[in-house]
């Protein structure tokens, strides 16, 4: 009987949200690289419970799994279209920008098709098997072994702490779980929607579309002090560019640190045009009447400082207005949380987290590859994506910059240059003298990012 065991897989991916998946799209074409992606889940799902009616994506459709570093790749979303026969009506709708639920269903089509993707495959464990230089990586089962791991976990819901004595309540839920949660909001006559991001507002949008004339009033409070639009003119995205990643990265911690948070209308803020709907639909349903006999408060620049249950049912959510300092309460029947996602630290590294060498806040040091710094050196590489905010800046979670960030990975684990990539991205000189000392910008409000993608 032959026993010897099959060559270890030159890279595994853990999870298969859209970067995994880009990098698995651009794996498939690589002979040289033999992968293999794993996720726990029965099937392929984006943001399930964000797939509003009308909500589109913030990034063009050249944003796909492929196309801004392999445009002939059959993976892209020009040929998903003609696979299902819609590239002529995708030509006369003149859209750049998809609806979010054609988004996820391109995604899906690839990540059913995909050899190397694997659903219904939960990894439990990743220890590193010193002796042979390579990960075990336990997965339903089954003991995979491979030279390089890209975790791919995506991030997790958060919560503010003002909301930890209502975290299991019933008539609070997240905007991740909006359309599946959304019947617990049934019989609610005052719904609170919390959080100025891109969620929030399509959130609070969809409240205001579904109560209309039934006297509900629908609550956005949020703690920026204005409802300021996304940052999208042509010069401005140019932080989204593999340019900036790597002006980014070179800065000092103390300086990335205090930057990301400064750049909130990059990546935090509602588009132009979700904040237009919003105000199109008031003004078109007072329309003889005056704006104030509309149920209807939105309210910038106010924190929730502490939220329970109400003594008469209900509940309190004790705020303070940031610039005047006022206390107030508001009485609400349910809330939607629209604060955002933080990336997440999985269960599955515990058996190798002494290897890692983390920083002074328990968070990953990652290279310009993407590659995690280990205590010892290791020949095998641990690969993050989406996890890397404070290294390299407001692109790590755009998926403008998926594709290139699977290539970076790709081509090291490859050692060798399977896809070619620009030099120069941005018109921006972002270092215009080397020798400058970088400046501490101003720490300015924002909320938690509400959505994967600008």
């Amino acid at each position: 009987m032959n026993t010897q065991q099959p060559e270890p897989y030159d890279l595994i991916g853990v999870g298969i949200g859209p970067f995994n998946l880009s990098l698995a799209a651009l794996a498939d074409r690589a002979e040289s690289v033999r992968a293999l992606f794993l996720d726990a889940r029965p099937e392929f799902r984006w943001h399930p419970g964000m797939l509003v009616d009308g909500a589109r994506m913030q990034v063009p459709f050249l944003a796909d799994l492929v196309s801004l570093v392999d445009p002939t790749n059959p993976w892209s979303f020009l040929n998903y279209l003609r696979d299902r026969q819609r590239l002529f009506p995708f030509y006369f709708s003149e859209r750049f920008h998809l609806p979010r639920r054609e988004y996820e269903d391109y995604c899906r089509w690839a990540a059913d098709r995909l050899p190397n993707c694997r659903f219904d495959s939960p990894v439990d464990a990743v220890h590193w098997d010193a002796e042979r230089q390579h990960y075990l990586v336990h997965a339903a089962g089954r003991v995979h072994r491979a030279r390089n791991l890209v975790l791919g976990v995506g991030t997790e819901p958060a919560r503010p702490e003002a909301f930890a004595a209502l975290r299991h309540h019933p008539a609070v839920l997240h905007s991740a779980d909006y359309l599946t949660g959304r019947q617990a909001l049934h019989g609610a006559r005052d719904i609170t929607v919390v959080g100025s991001g891109q969620s929030g507002a399509e959130v609070f949008l969809d409240l205001l579309r579904r109560h209309a004339g039934d006297g509900t009033r629908v609550r956005w409070l949020t703690r920026t002090r204005a409802l300021a639009p996304m940052e999208y003119s042509k010069l401005g995205l140019e932080q989204f560019t593999p340019d900036y990643t790597r002006y980014f990265h070179g800065l000092p911690e103390p300086v990335r640190d205090a930057l990301v948070p400064a750049q909130w209308q990059l990546h935090k803020a509602a588009s132009t045009e979700t904040l237009a709907d919003i105000h199109d639909h008031l003004y078109e349903r007072t329309v003889g009447r005056p704006i104030d006999a509309e149920p209807v408060e939105i309210l910038p620049g106010t924190a929730v400082t502490e939220a329970g249950p109400g003594p008469c049912g209900g509940l309190e959510l004790h705020c303070r207005h940031t610039d005047s300092g006022r206390r107030h309460l508001v009485r609400t029947d349910a809330v939607v949380l629209a604060t955002g996602y933080r990336a997440r630290r999985p269960a599955l590294l515990d058996p190798i987290a002494d290897l890692i060498d983390w920083d002074a806040r328990g968070r990953y040091r990652v290279d310009l590859d993407h590659r995690v710094a280990t205590r010892q050196l290791l020949t095998g590489g641990l690969y993050v994506q989406n996890a890397e905010l404070h290294t390299h800046g407001v692109g790590t979670p755009d998926l403008g910059l998926g594709a290139h960030r699977a290539a970076v990975i790709l081509n090291a684990v490859a050692g060798k240059t399977l896809h070619p990539l620009p030099h120069r991205t941005a018109w921006t000189t972002f270092a215009p003298g080397a020798a400058e000392a970088p400046v501490l910008p101003r720490p300015q409000e924002g909320n938690e990012r509400a959505a994967a993608s600008r």
